[in-house]
């Protein structure tokens, strides 16, 4: 069986309550390890969900973006602050310009 936990998706940062622990998830390894290490809770639907769907994502069953909207939905269910990382489609080495009329 061929596992996959290097995969990685578009990063979410997640802040645990009760804690002053932050963790950027990159990997499929790193949504692995939060899960069964760190999660507040293991009862919840979405919690479980997100389980099951770390693991179809390891093994190839469901992409790792596809996992990571789960994973988004179970960070919500049990009340945990997911930041998404958004990508504003600048090509390296560009700065933003103002536009013309901005001037």
């Amino acid at each position: 069986m061929c596992w996959n936990t290097s995969s990685a998706f578009t990063p979410v940062g997640i802040v645990l309550r009760g804690t002053a622990t932050r963790r950027v998830v990159r990997t499929l390894g790193d949504a692995a390890h939060l899960l069964m290490k760190e999660w507040p809770s293991d009862d919840g639907e979405e919690y479980v969900a997100a389980v099951k769907a770390c693991v179809d994502a390891i093994t190839g069953k469901i992409s790792p973006e596809h996992f990571r909207k789960i994973l988004l939905r179970a960070a919500n269910e049990a009340g945990i602050a997911a930041l998404a990382v958004v990508h504003q489609g600048l090509e390296a080495g560009q700065l933003a310009q103002p536009s013309q009329q901005q001037r």
